[in-house]
């Protein structure tokens, strides 16, 4: 049992999706960072993702991008990162790292794997590399004990969805949206039905990112996905704060409104 496996067990127990929250390490500054992704556990978060900055962030939508830049100018490096998991995974809270293959490869991909896990990392999302071009990074994981997380989409042929499955561990990342990262106004029918179709080929937890930034958003995917994902708009709390400490209390804020959101959604159903 690996510590997203105790987590998901946990969250079933009561009856109610995860809450994952994402923030990139770094920003507004390396301590800060680490600041927010504790403040997020506190208001009721129950894993971590930590973006690793990088300067092609083909996927992320302008609200990551523009923290990711200013992580960027700030000398952030991959050493940082695992710094910040090591101290976020001491909240006992599941933390994965958030990547592109590219940071990982230049780091050295089985150096990354083993720094990760001394660091008390429970894996790393890898947002575009697919199973069938990761042989090294599956041997990596494999050897380190890591959960490794593949994303699928709506785009995703029925065979895609099951091959990625087969070779991910902890839960599969269902990017229920076409285009890059962002919060966005409602819920769309593309997200229960990625997460039907990921269920009919495995019996890992599917979690959803989908831009969501409000607890009634968040409780209407928790009715049919195993984890609400939350990245944008915790990173956008950071952002529009007029200081670190108010972010901080923003995003802990934020943070409490999306756990009532899918603890609603439990008494609910």
């Amino acid at each position: 049992m690996t510590s997203l496996d105790d987590m998901f067990a946990r969250t079933r127990g009561e009856g109610r999706a995860a809450l994952i929250g994402y923030l990139p390490a770094g920003f507004p500054s390396v301590d800060g960072a680490i600041d927010a992704m504790v403040a997020m556990v506190e208001g009721g978060v129950d894993a971590i993702e930590v973006g690793l900055p990088y300067s092609d962030p083909l996927l992320d939508g302008p609200t990551i991008q523009a923290a990711v830049d200013a992580a960027l100018h700030a000398g952030v490096t991959t050493t940082d990162v695992l710094h910040t998991v090591r101290q976020v995974a001491a909240t006992g809270a599941p933390t994965l790292v958030m990547s592109y293959w590219n940071p990982i490869e230049r780091f050295g991909v089985e150096r990354f794997a083993a720094e990760l896990k001394s660091a008390g990392g429970a894996g790393t999302i890898t947002a575009d590399i697919t199973p069938d071009e990761a042989g090294a990074w599956i041997d990596a994981t494999d050897a380190a004990g890591l959960d490794r997380v593949f994303l699928v989409a709506p785009s995703s042929t029925d065979a895609r969805i099951a091959s990625t499955a087969a070779a991910t561990r902890g839960f599969v990342y269902a990017a229920a949206v076409m285009g890059v990262t962002g919060a966005r106004a409602e819920v769309g029918s593309a997200a229960r039905q990625l997460v039907e179709r990921t269920k009919r080929a495995t019996q890992l937890p599917v979690c959803v990112g989908l831009g969501v930034s409000t607890g009634a958003q968040a409780g209407e995917i928790a009715q049919f996905a195993d984890g609400v994902i939350v990245g944008s708009a915790f990173v956008r709390r950071l952002l529009d704060a007029s200081s670190p400490e108010e972010g901080i209390v923003g995003v802990r804020e934020l943070a409490m409104e999306l756990s009532i959101g899918v603890r609603r959604a439990a008494v609910a159903s």
